[in-house]
């Protein structure tokens, strides 16, 4: 199933990202799709999928279609200190230097669809959707100040920056484009944050 989706180690999905579970069929329906949904509190992309069917409609959280274009602001004011890489060494995001307790901002619109600690690496993570094609990520965060299922205007505090999960005080930020991680530096404006 990971190598059917490019997804390598530690094998991080996200909700909403799109799965190819075509093959071997009886292994992924009885075997892997039922080790994903289990061991922790992170949604299975089944449950993620089913999620907006089984609300009432008052209840769910309006996002644009994936034809409205994304208005990224940056998550937060700091110096870049790491940068995306699909090459080894692979980096899924990018790194914002910050101080300990700055807040984190949503680079967008959405609803919150992830806000915990259950994805090994990156310590108190929020996930926030923004339409049917594109997901942010905001790690190690030291307070998440959100909870799943709320909707978020862009550059409403979602988080403040800490060290959970990693080595030093910074926010770990990702877009993901239908699942797969694209750079984010191609989205947010040139200028702004980040550039300190």
């Amino acid at each position: 199933l990971a190598s059917a989706n490019s997804i390598s180690s530690p094998y991080v999905i996200y909700p909403g990202q799109k799965i190819d579970i075509s093959y071997p069929p009886s292994q992924v329906r009885q075997g892997v799709v039922a080790s994903v949904e289990k061991p922790s509190k992170v949604p299975s992309v089944k449950e993620s999928a089913s999620k907006p069917n089984t609300q009432k409609s008052h209840n769910a959280p309006v996002l644009p279609s994936s034809d409205a274009e994304t208005d990224w602001k940056w998550p937060t004011n700091g110096r870049l200190i790491g940068y995306f890489s699909a090459k080894k060494p692979v980096s899924k995001g990018i790194d914002i230097a910050g101080s300990l307790g700055e807040s984190v901002l949503a680079a967008a619109a959405g609803s919150v669809v992830y806000a915990g600690t259950g994805l090994r690496g990156y310590g108190n993570l929020v996930i926030i959707r923004h339409n049917e094609k594109f997901l942010s990520a905001y790690a190690h965060a030291s307070r998440i100040v959100v909870r799943e299922n709320e909707s978020v205007k862009a550059g409403q505090k979602i988080a403040e920056i800490g060290s959970t999960g990693t080595d030093k005080v910074k926010l770990h930020f990702e877009i993901r484009e239908n699942g797969k991680p694209v750079d984010p530096l191609k989205f947010l404006p040139k200028t702004g944050g980040g550039s300190g």
